[in-house]
């Protein structure tokens, strides 16, 4: 009986620290919609530099909000002074994303930006979400 005790205390404990370790990653950032794409539940954060390259990290879900448009979606990624990243979705699919953008030269990154934009093929421009910035002072 004590041990069944004690390893529900311990599942409980667990579970609690598990809960709260998610809940305190990064901030929250707006969502992000533009026609035929949603960024969603995204969060974000600037590591320290000797973390991750002191890089800024974010994670989110990418959907593609349109089903019946046959066009895929993707998020672009930039950090100050570096051009932009691609991190491609699925079509007809919610995408679970987690990446880390940084600058190699420098030992922390300060200033970063974050679109989510709607792949129309090699004729029609994409659409993309107002861009967001962040900054680690925000």
């Amino acid at each position: 009986m004590k041990k069944a005790l004690v390893g529900l205390v311990a599942a409980g404990v667990l579970l609690t620290a598990t809960g709260t370790a998610v809940a305190a990653w990064g901030a929250p950032m707006k969502d992000m919609k533009s026609g035929g794409v949603l960024f969603l539940n995204g969060r974000y954060k600037f590591n320290p530099a000797d973390t991750n390259h002191g890089a800024f990290e974010w994670q989110g879900d990418l959907k593609d909000d349109d089903h019946h448009d046959g066009h895929n979606v993707y998020m672009q990624a930039r950090v100050e002074g570096h051009g932009w990243v691609r991190y491609n979705g699925k079509q007809n699919r919610t995408v679970s994303m987690h990446h880390s953008n940084w600058d190699g030269a420098q030992r922390y990154t300060d200033t970063a930006y974050l679109r989510a934009c709607r792949d129309r093929g090699s004729l029609r421009p994409d659409n993309c979400s107002v861009t967001q910035n962040f900054g680690q002072d925000d």
